[in-house]
C-alpha cells in the first residue's frame, strides 16, 4: 500500500514530461513479462513483426496499439498475457536495400561474396532492429522483450529446416522448371501476390508468319513481340474451320528463319483475334501447358536481368525494351509486322522493385498448396471454437475465396538474404538430397544457392516464436494456439492464409482463435499515404507534438474494425484536450483528498444522489466497454467513455462534488472524497490501456495498492452500487439545470442575475426528490425564488421548457419576445413529432412487437407516452402564448 503523497501533477498537462522514463520503469520492473503460470488462463499476442527495412509507419503505430490495448486489457483481468515482440527479415526488401547502400560506395554484393554481403546485412538487421525498438518504447507497447524473436534467428531456422523437409517427404514441396514470375531488377523469383497489377497503355502487334510451302501466310498477333525470337509453334483450334487443313504444317519464324509447327489444341479460342496463337513456352504461363502437352522445346530468349540472350540471335545484349522497339522496326521492314493496334492492358510489376515482371522459365521450388488449402477450408466449416473466427467476418469470404482458387506457390528466391534452402546436390552425380542438416560428407556435396521466400517463414511466427518444433516446450504448452492476430486486410493471402494452413499441417489446430483486421491509414482526403504523394505521417512527429496517450486514443477510436483510417491533426488535437480534461479534473480530485488513504476509501456512508448516480453511471461504462472490448469496437468503448468522463464526471459531479467538499458536514465530505477518490482510479484503470502513460502518472498520486496500473486488477461491475432510481433523479435534476441554463442563453440572461424559478411536478415524489434536492437547484440554477408544487400558477409571459415529470417556468416579462418564444416552441414541438413519429412507427411494426424482448417493448411504450406528454405540454404552451 503506497501512503499517499502530495499533489505532485503540474498545472498544466505535458505529455513529454509525463511520458519521460516511464517506458523503462515498466520494462525494469518486469511489469510485460508473462508468468508462465498454469493457474492462470493464458492470452497470447504475437506481433506481426516488422521489417528491419526501415522505420515504424503510422500503419505499424495502427496495429501494434490495437494489440497493446488488448493484452493491457486482458493482463488487468487476471489472464496470463504473452505480447510476444519480433522483427522480419524482410528478403528481398532488406537485400534490394543493402544492395542500394553498396552501390553508393561503388561495389555489389559479387564483389564481397556471399559471407561479407550477409554480414553488412546482419549489421543493417541491428540497426534498424534498434530503431524499432525506441519506437516500440515511445508508443508504449507492452512487449515481453524477454522472449523477443527474429525470422532468421537459430530457432525459427531450425522450425523452418524442420517445416520444408517435412513437406518435401510427405510430396508436398518440388522442384521444377515451370513459367515463374521473374522481377529482373532484383534477378528473383517471385510469388503471386508479390505482382501488383497496373493498367498500362500497350500495343497489340499483329503478325503474318509464312507457310513453309510457300501456300499463304497465318496471321497471329502479340503483347510482346520480343518473345517471338523463342515461339516454337503456332496453335488453333482443332475444330477451327479455317484452319483445321493447316495442322501439321509448318510455318517459318520470321528473323531467326526456324522453322515451326501449326497444332490442333482446345485452349484456343476461335472467336478472339484470328483464332491463331503464336507459342512461346518458355515466356509465357499459357504457352508453357501447351508446350507440355505437345512436346513442344522451350526456348529461353533472355537473361536474368531482362536483357536478351544468345538464342536472341542479333538482339544479344538487347535490353528487352529495346529490343522491342528494334524487333518491330526490322519486322515492319520484312512486311511481317502490318498492324500496330492500341491496347490498354494489365501488366505485372514487382511490388519491391516496381521493375515489369517478366513471366520467365526456371528452375524453383514449389508448394504443392491444393491438399493444404483444403484443409484449411475444412477448418472454417468447424465450430467458433475450431475455426480461426474473423473480425469482421465478411473477410472470411476474402480468405476463402483465395484458398479455393489457390495455385502452387513458387518459394525460392534467387537472393543471399534468407534461409538458405535445406537442399544439396552431389558434385559429381548430381544426386539431390534434401535434409534438416548437412550431408555427413559435406565437401562432396553443393547447397542450393537459393534461399526461402520470406513468407514461408513469417508463416511459423505463431509457433516457431514458441519454440516448435519442441511441442514439449513450457510456452509452446502454455502460450499456443494464439489468441488473436490483429492485422490488415491488405496481408490476408501473403500471411494470415499461411500461417493456417502450416499450423494445421504442423499442429493439427488454428494458429489463433481471432483475427482482427483493420484497413489502412490514409490521409485527411481518404487518398493512400505514399512516398509520390508526400501525405506520410511519421508516428514519431506526432508523439513529439502531442504525445503517444494522444496519437493511441485517436488510432483506437478512430475507425471501425476493417475500415480505413483517415489520419485528421485536428482530431489528434482534440484527442490532446480530452486529456488536458482528464489532467484539470484529476488535480482538482488529488488537491480536494485531503491525504486520503486507499484504506479510507468508503462507500458505505450516507450517499448524495449525485454519489449513487455518478457509481451508478460507472457500472454502465464499466458494462459498456467491457462488451465493446470484446467486440473489438474500440471506437465504441471509448465514445462510452469519452461521454462518461467528460460530460458526467467532469462537467456535473465534480461541480456538484464542490458542495460537500466545501461544506461544513464531515461525513459528507469523507463519503465525497471517497467517491471521488474511487471514480477516477476506476477510470483510469478504464483508460489505461489507450493511454499507458497518463494514466499511470496519475494513478500513481492517487490511493492505490500495488507497484503500477499496469497491474491493477481491470474495473468490474458492482451490483451493490447500481442505483437506478438515482440515476433517474439526476437525470431529472441534470435536464431542469440544462433547461434554465439554455433558456438564460436565449434571452442573454447571465448565471449572475437571480431570477425567478417555477417546477411544476407531474406528482408529490418528484415533488420530494426535488425538494431533497433544491440546493443543486439552488446552486446551478441560481434562482431569486424557487418553487416546486404539483400546482403552480404558470405567468401569463414566461420562458418555459418541458422535461420528464415536470414544467418549468421563468417568468421573464420585459426580457421575453414572445414571437421568438412562440417560435423556438413551435421547433420543439416539431422535435416531439418527429419522435412520436419514430416510436410509433416501431410500435406499429408486427415483427418488432413479436421478436423484441418484452422489456424493450415496454421501454418503447413508456418512451411513447413520455414523448405524447411533452408534446401536449408544449402544444398548450404555445396556445397560452397565443391567446
Amino acid at each position: 500500500m503506497d501512503e499517499h503523497k502530495e499533489v505532485a501533477l503540474p498545472p498544466k498537462y505535458d505529455p513529454t514530461a509525463v511520458e519521460k522514463g516511464r517506458y523503462q520503469y515498466w520494462v525494469d520492473g518486469k511489469f510485460f513479462e508473462a508468468e508462465r503460470d498454469t493457474n492462470k488462463q493464458p492470452y497470447t499476442i504475437v506481433i506481426p513483426p516488422p521489417n528491419v527495412t526501415g522505420k515504424l509507419h503510422i500503419g505499424h503505430a495502427w496495429d501494434t496499439t490495437l494489440q497493446d490495448i488488448i493484452t493491457r486489457m486482458k493482463r488487468m483481468q487476471g489472464y496470463d498475457v504473452l505480447y510476444l515482440p519480433g522483427m522480419d527479415h524482410a528478403g528481398i526488401a532488406t537485400q534490394a536495400k543493402v544492395e542500394a547502400k553498396l552501390k553508393e560506395q561503388g561495389q555489389s554484393r559479387y564483389d564481397l561474396g556471399r559471407e561479407k554481403f550477409l554480414q553488412q546485412a546482419w549489421d543493417w538487421k541491428e540497426e534498424y532492429a534498434s530503431f524499432i525498438r525506441e519506437q516500440w518504447a515511445k508508443l508504449g507497447l507492452g512487449l515481453d522483450y524477454s522472449r523477443e524473436r527474429f525470422t532468421l534467428d537459430e530457432g525459427l531456422s531450425e522450425a523452418v529446416r524442420e517445416v520444408f523437409v517435412k513437406l518435401y517427404e510427405k510430396g508436398l514441396i518440388y522442384r521444377g522448371q515451370y513459367i515463374i514470375n521473374w522481377d529482373p531488377a532484383t534477378k528473383t523469383a517471385l510469388s503471386d501476390i508479390e505482382v501488383i497489377y497496373d493498367d498500362v497503355q500497350g500495343h497489340f502487334y499483329h503478325m503474318r508468319y509464312p507457310l513453309k510451302d510457300g501456300s499463304g501466310q497465318i496471321e497471329v498477333a502479340t503483347t510482346r513481340p520480343e518473345t517471338m525470337l523463342g515461339d516454337t509453334a503456332v496453335a488453333v483450334h482443332p475444330e477451327d474451320d479455317r484452319y483445321k487443313h493447316l495442322i501439321g504444317k509448318k510455318v517459318v519464324l520470321p528473323i531467326v528463319g526456324r522453322e515451326i509447327e501449326i497444332i490442333g489444341d482446345d485452349y484456343v479460342d476461335m472467336e478472339f483475334g484470328s483464332g491463331a496463337v503464336k507459342i512461346t513456352p518458355a515466356h509465357d504461363p499459357n504457352d508453357f501447358e501447351i508446350g507440355n502437352r505437345h512436346d513442344l522445346e522451350r526456348v529461353l530468349v533472355m537473361n536474368e536481368d531482362g536483357t536478351m540472350n544468345e538464342n536472341a540471335d542479333k538482339y544479344q545484349g538487347m535490353d528487352r525494351f529495346e529490343c522491342r522497339k528494334q524487333i518491330v522496326k526490322d519486322l515492319q521492314e520484312e512486311g511481317v509486322l502490318f498492324e500496330i493496334e492500341e491496347h490498354m492492358h494489365s501488366v505485372g510489376h514487382s511490388e519491391r522493385s516496381g521493375a515489369v515482371v517478366e513471366p520467365y522459365l526456371s528452375t524453383q521450388w514449389f508448394v504443392n498448396m491444393q491438399p493444404l488449402a483444403d484443409s484449411a477450408v475444412e477448418l472454417q466449416k468447424q465450430s467458433e471454437d475450431e475455426k480461426v473466427n474473423f473480425v469482421p467476418k465478411r473477410f472470411e469470404g476474402t480468405y476463402l475465396h483465395w484458398m479455393e482458387n489457390i495455385r502452387d506457390w513458387c518459394i525460392s528466391r534467387q537472393l543471399w538474404w534468407g534461409h538458405r534452402i535445406p537442399a544439396w546436390y552431389h558434385k559429381e552425380t548430381g544426386e539431390m538430397y534434401v535434409g534438416k542438416e548437412a550431408p555427413a560428407d559435406e565437401e562432396n556435396w553443393e547447397q542450393d544457392e537459393d534461399v526461402l521466400d520470406t513468407w514461408f517463414s513469417s508463416a511459423l511466427w505463431p509457433f516457431s516464436t514458441l519454440n516448435w518444433p519442441d511441442t514439449e516446450d513450457e510456452d509452446f504448452k502454455h502460450f499456443f494456439p494464439t489468441s488473436t492476430l490483429v492485422t490488415g486486410y491488405d496481408i490476408i493471402f501473403f500471411w494470415v492464409a499461411r500461417m493456417i494452413f502450416q499450423s494445421l499441417e504442423f499442429n493439427d489446430q488454428r494458429p489463433f482463435k481471432d483475427v482482427l483486421i483493420h484497413g489502412l491509414v490514409r490521409d485527411a482526403q481518404g487518398r493512400k499515404m505514399s512516398k509520390s504523394l508526400g501525405n506520410g505521417v511519421d508516428p514519431m512527429e506526432v508523439i513529439e507534438k502531442y504525445g503517444a496517450d494522444s496519437l493511441r486514443y485517436f488510432l483506437a477510436t478512430g475507425s471501425t474494425p476493417g475500415q480505413d483510417l483517415r489520419f485528421q491533426w485536428e482530431k489528434v488535437e482534440s484527442t490532446w484536450n480530452f486529456i488536458n480534461k482528464i489532467w484539470n479534473a484529476s488535480r482538482f480530485v488529488l488537491m480536494n483528498l485531503d491525504n486520503l488513504n486507499y484504506q479510507d476509501i468508503d462507500l458505505t456512508g450516507e450517499k448524495s444522489v449525485a454519489d449513487k448516480w455518478i457509481l451508478t453511471r460507472l457500472n454502465e461504462t464499466i458494462d459498456h466497454v467491457n462488451k465493446n472490448v470484446d467486440k473489438y469496437e474500440f471506437g465504441e468503448a471509448g465514445r462510452h467513455l469519452y461521454n462518461f468522463i467528460w460530460d458526467d464526471f467532469c462537467d456535473w459531479y465534480i461541480e456538484m462534488a464542490k458542495l460537500p467538499l466545501y461544506g461544513e458536514d464531515e461525513a459528507a465530505k469523507h463519503t465525497t472524497r471517497s467517491v471521488l477518490a474511487y471514480t477516477l482510479d476506476q477510470i483510469m484503470r478504464m483508460l489505461h490501456p489507450f493511454m499507458p502513460f497518463v494514466t499511470e502518472e496519475i494513478w500513481q498520486q492517487l490511493p492505490h495498492e500495488g507497484e503500477s496500473i499496469t497491474q491493477a486488477s481491470w474495473p468490474v461491475v458492482r451490483d451493490e452500487l447500481h442505483d437506478a432510481q438515482a440515476s433517474e433523479q439526476m437525470k431529472r435534476l441534470v435536464d431542469i439545470i440544462r433547461s434554465v441554463r439554455n433558456i438564460r442563453a436565449e434571452v442573454d440572461t447571465p448565471m449572475s442575475k437571480q431570477i425567478q424559478l417555477l417546477i411544476q411536478a407531474n406528482n408529490e415524489d418528484i415533488v420530494a426528490q426535488l425538494d431533497t434536492n433544491r440546493h443543486y437547484l439552488e446552486r446551478f440554477c441560481n434562482p431569486s425564488e424557487l418553487t416546486i408544487a404539483t400546482e403552480v400558477q404558470a405567468p401569463e409571459k414566461a420562458m418555459s421548457a418541458v422535461v420528464t415529470g415536470a414544467d418549468i417556468f421563468l417568468p421573464l416579462e420585459g426580457l421575453i419576445d414572445v414571437d421568438k418564444e412562440i417560435a423556438r416552441l413551435e421547433k420543439e414541438l416539431e422535435k416531439w413529432n418527429k419522435e412520436v413519429e419514430r416510436v410509433e412507427k416501431k410500435l406499429a411494426n408486427e415483427g418488432f412487437v413479436k421478436k423484441a424482448p418484452e422489456k424493450v417493448v415496454e421501454e418503447e411504450k413508456q418512451k411513447q407516452q413520455d414523448y405524447l406528454d411533452k408534446r401536449a405540454k408544449v402544444e398548450a404552451r404555445i396556445n397560452e402564448l397565443r391567446s
